[in-house]
């Protein structure tokens, strides 16, 4: 019988760390990959200091999944996340003013592929289910950058659970952030959470420019950008300069919402890129008390939708409350164990199946 995920899981987290806590707690396994009898994954410590202490701990590891039953092989590779010298200030780093002058759509260095997730109204949960599945990609083994770009209302930090400002040893170049194994920047981690940002279109133009081109994005197999609700200069500077594989839209199946998903749908259309599928947000409730199913949204509108027009339906997530509460505590409910982490990693399957992760 093979190994399974969860076995190594347990095993790698009874390994106590020099300096507290387990690789697990920690969290510092990335890329677990198993392939019948052989197991691979990476031990990503948070510097190189630590890292050059661990030699015995990744020995320890290596052991304790390779007495597990079922494993004929393991492979066990010691990092560290970022240089091990760059200082965290960040000598005159200023976020927004004018773009600069491109010639056309750029490649963001180091990513392989680039994903707007989009809506075409506010509330349906399509910053919810970015950081989800942003998550369910990375425990998945797969690289993930996450790039929040609603400049207005910046939700990832609170959602990932971040709130250091990123580092910038050049005023220049931005180092992201790390969290539940993914990389991610936001503008909400440059400013002051309790004050607005006041810009016009050039100065977000000039801050999602930044975020892409000056942030030390390292190699990813994907980028998911979580875009602003509607149709406005966020969504057109993206997809007119930047290189997307494809869009993704979040909708409810409220008639309403749908309205303006279409909105989406045809500007995404307008800019020539991509439609890679639909998703149907808040589609059903299930009582925690008594087990009733209720559609307080609708059902289905979403899929009848992707059908009418030809567009892949990539699943149905329904309306839970320990998501709000994962989400608020910074923790997704992705990284952890439940019906609702079961269905992100699935959908997070499905991107990885059809390539678009």
């Amino acid at each position: 019988m093979a190994v399974t995920r969860d076995e190594i899981i347990g095993a790698l987290a009874r390994l106590d760390l020099p300096d507290g806590g387990t690789l697990v707690s920690r969290d510092m396994i990335r890329a677990l990959g198993i392939d019948g009898g052989v197991v691979r994954f990476v031990i990503e410590a948070p510097d190189a200091a630590l890292a050059a202490k661990m030699e015995p701990q990744r020995q320890a590891a290596l052991a304790a999944v390779q007495a597990l039953a079922g494993v004929t092989s393991v492979s066990v590779v010691l990092t560290a996340h970022g240089p091990a010298a760059k200082a965290p200030a960040a000598p005159g780093l200023k976020i927004g003013g004018h773009p600069k002058p491109q010639a056309g759509a750029a490649k963001v260095t180091g990513v392989d592929r680039i994903l707007a997730i989009g809506s075409g109204k506010g509330g349906v949960g399509k910053s919810t289910v970015s950081s989800n599945l942003a998550v369910a990609l990375a425990r998945e083994g797969r690289r993930v950058g996450l790039l929040d770009a609603d400049i207005y209302g910046p939700s990832q930090p609170r959602m990932m659970g971040v709130s250091k400002r990123p580092a910038s040893p050049d005023g220049k170049t931005i180092i992201p952030l790390k969290a539940h194994g993914v990389t991610m920047m936001s503008i909400g981690l440059m400013m002051d959470p309790d004050k607005a940002i006041v810009w016009r279109g050039p100065m977000l133009m000039g801050a999602l420019q930044q975020m892409l081109g000056q942030v030390e994005w390292g190699e990813l197999d994907v980028l998911i950008v979580d875009l602003p609700p509607g149709t406005g200069d966020v969504q057109l500077t993206l997809c007119q300069k930047t290189e997307l594989t494809g869009a993704i839209v979040v909708s409810t199946p409220q008639d309403v919402a749908l309205l303006d998903a279409r909105k989406a749908l045809d500007m995404f259309n307008t800019l020539k890129t991509p439609v890679l599928g639909l998703i149907e947000n808040m589609s059903t409730y299930i009582c925690p008390s008594c087990g009733h199913e209720a559609h307080i949204f609708g059902h289905g509108g979403v899929q009848a939708e992707a059908t009418k027009m030809g567009i892949p339906f990539l699943g149905a997530l329904p309306i839970d409350l320990d998501t709000r509460l994962a989400g608020d505590a910074g923790t997704p409910i992705a990284a952890g164990e439940g019906p609702m982490a079961d269905a992100y990693r699935a959908m997070a399957r499905r991107f990885i199946d059809g390539g678009m992760a």
